[in-house]
């Protein structure tokens, strides 16, 4: 499956943001399940970020991103969250 978070960024926020993302997403990495990940802006606006990371289920990125250190550091990026769902299910792969 894959997860994928987008979050609209300040560009006065920007490079703090990256580093703190880029931290949990070193922490994730460790994580039992976790296949990849990747931190990205549009190219067109650049206050539009994601997170876009790879897991073996669900269960598995649902267990990464509640281990409790994940969990205290994306609480207070969920302020910049966009709301919408973000887990899809792999349908096709080539």
């Amino acid at each position: 499956m894959i997860a994928i978070t987008r979050y609209r960024v300040p560009g006065e926020q920007a490079a703090a943001f990256a580093a703190e993302l880029g931290s949990i997403l070193e922490s994730l990495a460790a994580a039992p399940g976790y296949l990849s990940g990747r931190i990205a802006r549009t190219v067109d606006d650049p206050t539009l970020w994601a997170m876009v990371t790879e897991w073996d289920g669900a269960g598995h990125y649902r267990r990464g991103i509640g281990a409790y250190d994940v969990r205290m550091r994306l609480i207070p990026l969920s302020a910049l969250a966009i709301d919408e769902p973000g887990a899809y299910e792999i349908v096709t792969a080539r």
